[in-house]
């Protein structure tokens, strides 16, 4: 039959993502930012290549991040 309805599966949030949490995607991110006049440096660009190169956790790539921003 054309034009059938479907049921949609409800939607479940991401394995070991709290409802009501999200994260968007590096792309998202970009745009989101360029809103507000904010560009990633060359700095920033290669850190998040070399996290994702080494499959790092989220927490880890946050660490790094305080790190190259802390004053010592």
């Amino acid at each position: 039959m054309i034009g059938a309805m479907t049921k949609s599966k409800k939607s479940r949030p991401a394995k070991g993502r709290e409802p009501g949490h999200f994260a968007i995607g590096k792309d998202a991110f970009v745009k989101i930012s360029a809103v507000e006049g904010i560009r990633m440096t060359s700095a920033m660009k290669k850190r998040a290549s070399n996290a994702r190169a080494k499959n790092l956790s989220a927490e880890k790539y946050r660490q790094i991040i305080v790190r190259s921003y802390r004053k010592d």
